[in-house]
């Protein structure tokens, strides 16, 4: 199975000069904890409920702060024709429980979390992944 056949779509997004403040509302009105940060028509970064807590807040940003002041931009992604399972894996190395989904031309076009995965018949995999990011070293360690 491929991640196009599991993936979230269409993404929500922010821009870099959109501010915490906004990008906070937007995850609590869509009750998530992730935005891709995108800026003409390209994938520039991310942005978590975690960044906002400790790269803004934390670091004693205001919540006018722009995006791109908290955003992460060591950006991680997978491919529409990727194989589940390699994903899978993928997510579970690098202690990732969501990722950008991009098109054959480096479009965003969807997100794929953990819960996409057990949601759509990849259980095993998504629990192996789990537990390999519920280990403690991660990026955020």
């Amino acid at each position: 199975m491929q991640i196009s056949e599991i993936m979230s779509r269409p993404p929500l997004t922010v821009i870099p000069d959109q501010t915490l403040r906004e990008a906070a509302a937007i995850m609590d009105r869509h009750d998530c904890g992730f935005l891709p940060v995108g800026e003409n028509d390209r994938l520039v970064g991310m942005l978590t409920d975690r960044d906002i807590a400790l790269r803004g807040c934390g670091a004693g940003h205001g919540p006018e702060t722009p995006v791109r002041e908290a955003m992460t931009g060591d950006i991680r992604y997978c491919h529409t024709d990727d194989d589940v399972e390699t994903v899978c894996r993928n997510m579970g190395e690098q202690q990732i429980r969501r990722l950008p989904v991009i098109d054959g031309d480096k479009r965003l076009v969807g997100i794929v979390s953990l819960g996409d995965l057990s949601l759509h018949g990849a259980e095993d995999h998504a629990g192996a992944a789990l537990e390999r990011i519920s280990q403690p070293g991660g990026p955020h360690s």
